[in-house]
């Protein structure tokens, strides 16, 4: 990659998809969904893992063409620039439940790449970035709520 394609990229996102044992679904609505975005040039996928961690505690890694049945996730698998590293996958791990599956995302928001170089052509950096998370903000509504009636 050139110093100018980076220049140009999104902000970089991630998130961990834990199911419990037995419970996990790669092939089905979360794929098409993924799919979608990515058809819709909203994001990049830069890596797509699949952790399972057993009930000692050991943990191993499959990328998309290990795995069997993953419907939409096959087409994107072609792809990926797999990025994240053995000590990344490491770190997951420790937050996972034993016997449990994740899914590890990791994806360039390219719908704000323009933003993103705008800012830093104008001298400007990221200097704090943040999630808010959905329950929370259903809270927060609610909340509202009970307090206008």
């Amino acid at each position: 990659m050139t110093q100018e394609t980076a220049d140009e990229f999104g902000p970089v996102d991630y998130v961990v998809v834990e199911f419990p044992p037995g419970k996990q679904d790669f092939s089905g609505e979360m794929a098409r969904e993924l799919a979608a975005l990515v058809d819709a040039d909203m994001i990049r996928l830069l890596d797509l893992v699949v952790l399972a961690k057993d009930d000692e505690g050991d943990i191993e890694a499959f990328e998309i063409e290990d795995l069997e049945d993953v419907g939409d996730l096959g087409e994107l698998e072609g792809e990926l620039a797999e990025i994240l590293a053995l000590e990344d996958l490491e770190n997951v791990a420790e937050a996972m439940e034993p016997g449990s599956v994740a899914g590890v995302l990791v994806w360039e928001n390219t719908w704000a790449a323009p933003f993103a170089l705008a800012a830093r052509r104008s001298g400007g950096q990221l200097i704090a970035s943040g999630r808010i998370p959905t329950q929370a903000l259903i809270a927060s509504f609610e909340a509202d709520e009970d307090t206008d009636d």
